[in-house]
Formats: C-alpha cells, structure tokens, sequence
C-alpha cells in the first residue's frame, strides 16, 4: 500500500536527495496523516459521547490533534523548502525542525488535558461506563491503521530523512499503544466487575505515556535546532573519503552546520606533506570537495595543513607526545605538530591538543600535565599547546 501510494503521487520517488522529490514525499505524508486522523477523530469522539466513555472520546481528540500535527508538518515542508533569499542565504530547511518542535508541543498538550480529565473523573468518583461491541471494533480498527500510519511515516521519513515525518510515526505507534490500552479496559469491563473506574486509570496511564513520548519527541528536535552533532555515520564517511586520497595524511578540525534535511556544510583540515606540490595537492582538494558533495550532500571546504613527513627526528618527537597524552586520556588527539631544530636545553614542540566535551579537566591544568610528561620523557622539551574542541560529538 505504502510503495503504491509513492509510486502514483510522487514523482521522481527514486530520486530522494532533491528538494522536489522531499517535497512530494512530505506532502504525501502530510495529507495521508490528516485524512485517517480525521476520520478517527470524528468516528471515535461521537461513539464516545453516545457512550459516556471518556477514554475513547480522549483517544478521539487524541487524533484530532494529530490531524494538526500533520497539518503543522505540511506548512513546514512547503516553509522549508522556500529558496535562499537575502536574509536566510542557506534557506529555510530549519523549518521542518520547528514544524517538529511545535508537534511535539501539540502531543505534549493532549497529555496534559488527558491527565487532566483522568484524574478528576477518578477523584470524582464517576462511574465505569459501559463498552459497547461496535466501541470495541472501532478500537480494534483505529490500533490497524494507526500501526499501518506508523509504517508508512517511519517509511518516508527514513526515506528522505525527515525529523517531522519520523516524529509523526512515533506519535502514531503512541496511538497504538494508547488505544491498545483502551481496548484492554473495554475488555476487561465485559468480562469482570471492577470496584474503580477502570477507564479513567487507563486514561492516566495513557496520558503519563503520551506525556513522555511528547518529551522525548521535543528534546531531540530542540537538539536539531540548537545544533546537536551531525550523523557518526556522515563522519566516518568524510574521514574515509579524505584519506583514500594520496598524499592525504590525516584530518582535524572537522565541522558540520546543519542548516536542514539535504543542506549541511562542512570545512575541515587535511594534513599533507610540506613538500608536495601545491598545484597538485590543490586538485586532489577540489576533486575530494566534489566527490564528498555528490556522495554525502555536503558542501566541505578544506584546509591544507602542512606537516614534515621525512625527518625522523621530527616523527619520533610526535610519537612521544601522542603516546604522553594517549596515557593521560586514550580521547585526547594531536596535530599540526612541529618542532624547532632539537638542542642540548631546549627543543620547542609546537602542537594543537583536541578536547573531548565531556573531559573534566581544566585547559591550564592539563597543559601543565602534558607539559609536565614532555619533560619526563625528554628534559629538552618545551611545549607550546593551543587547544580545540570537537565539534563531531565523537
């Protein structure tokens, strides 16, 4: 069913990386979200108020707010996708991000007002309402197509890597379970007589799961908005693609600005030797930027940083200091490392030392360790440490 929809309203389907094809498949997965939400939210909100029943009427606007979700992911898409202009030269592509960000406000909304009607129907001590068969079918119905609704916007969002379609197919498998939820009480209610209103805890419990899969939804789009770090995955792939070239000794430096879904920019610096031709190296860059564009989708500047890959004594000095900071914590990296012309008190080392985020030490303190270790490995040396952050989340 998912592969023939595709098929008749996308065009170009196969072509996932162009902005067209995303918007074809955003729109598809919108307006199919919108249609079934509807039609369960109408089907279950009139069942439940014939039947007094105040879970179903809640799964019911539950839907509802989920037709808004997917009318909020639409507006998104068509946002994201508006050109480059003046004042956002690297387009609009954030807006899916919001458009993410405000489903998970709706989600976490229905939770709340849930909770809210739960509660006091068991403080006030309602009754247990009676569940009807056609109650039940209809629940059995709404877990089958919002099960099918998870797959087919987990499908496309994995497709064309969408936070907000792939935020939309885990509100949908919440439905699943909190309609699951409902149709266990509806049972249980015809088959034993429960001393407390089964379908108000239900709801509760509905509610807290709704709640905090509202929370999780909005915290990983916040992180997409404030700039979390890119894909280990993306990472590898430039690192393996940047050293297949010759002369390509190493990379440091490496960051990633994700300004959406298909509009990431890199730059990094790509160690070479000191003494190879500039003319030369300068193609092997150009070609390296091209490929990493055309395989990734990433628009990567690099940086040639030359590095002294013939003297020994300049490559043993480097061995050491990798193995000094190695021993102080295995995260630690080093690079444009030089070294002035050795002497009988004083051999500078001139290097730059990567910082793990998480590393609970102070720059002075740890250039005074690494110092420190310099000196014990040779008296001679002197270090002179600049020191960076990773900004890979590696």
């Amino acid at each position: 069913m998912t592969a023939l929809l595709i098929k008749l309203f996308v065009k170009n389907y196969s072509d996932t990386k162009s902005i067209e094809a995303r918007n074809r498949y955003g729109n598809l997965g919108s307006v199919v979200g919108i249609f079934v939400n509807v039609l369960l939210s109408v089907t279950k909100i009139v069942i439940g108020l014939i039947g007094g029943v105040l879970s179903i009427t809640a799964d019911g606007f539950n839907n509802l707010a989920d037709a808004g979700s997917s009318v909020v992911t639409l507006i998104g898409f068509k946002l994201a996708n508006k050109p480059a202009d003046r004042d956002h030269p690297f387009g609009h592509g954030r807006m899916e991000y919001i458009s993410a960000f405000i489903v998970s406000f709706l989600i976490l909304l229905v939770g709340f007002e849930l909770l809210k009607d739960s509660v006091t129907a068991l403080k006030n001590g309602e009754a247990m309402p009676q569940f009807k068969i056609v109650s039940i079918i209809v629940l059995i119905i709404s877990i089958v197509v919002k099960c099918w609704l998870y797959f087919f916007n987990r499908k496309i969002g994995k497709t064309i890597d969408s936070t907000a379609l792939i935020a939309t197919a885990k509100d949908s498998l919440n439905d699943c379970i909190a309609t699951g939820a409902i149709l266990a009480a509806a049972i249980i209610s015809r088959l034993i007589t429960v001393p407390f209103n089964l379908d108000a805890v239900m709801a509760i419990g509905v509610a807290l799961f709704i709640l905090w899969s509202g929370f999780c939804s909005a915290r990983d789009t916040l992180n997409e908005i404030l700039g979390g770090p890119p894909e280990p995955q993306l990472i590898n792939d430039i690192n393996d693609t940047i050293l297949s070239f010759d002369e390509f000794y190493g990379i440091h430096d490496l960051i990633v600005h994700n300004y959406g879904p298909g509009r990431q920019f890199a730059s990094v610096h790509v160690e070479v030797p000191h003494n190879a031709d500039i003319v030369t190296c300068h193609e092997k860059i150009d070609l390296c930027e091209k490929l990493i564009q055309e395989k990734f989708g990433v628009n990567l500047v690099i940086h040639m940083d030359p590095i002294d890959t013939d003297n020994e004594s300049v490559a043993a000095a480097r061995n050491t200091m990798v193995h000094v900071i190695k021993e102080i914590d295995s995260r630690l990296t080093l690079h444009d490392f030089r070294m002035t012309p050795s002497g009988d008190t004083r051999t500078n080392l001139i290097f730059d030392v990567v910082i793990p985020a998480e590393l609970n030490i102070s720059e002075t303190q740890l250039n005074d360790i690494i110092c420190q270790r310099a000196k014990e490995a040779n008296k001679t040396y002197i270090c002179v440490i600049t020191f960076d952050r990773d900004f890979t989340g590696q």
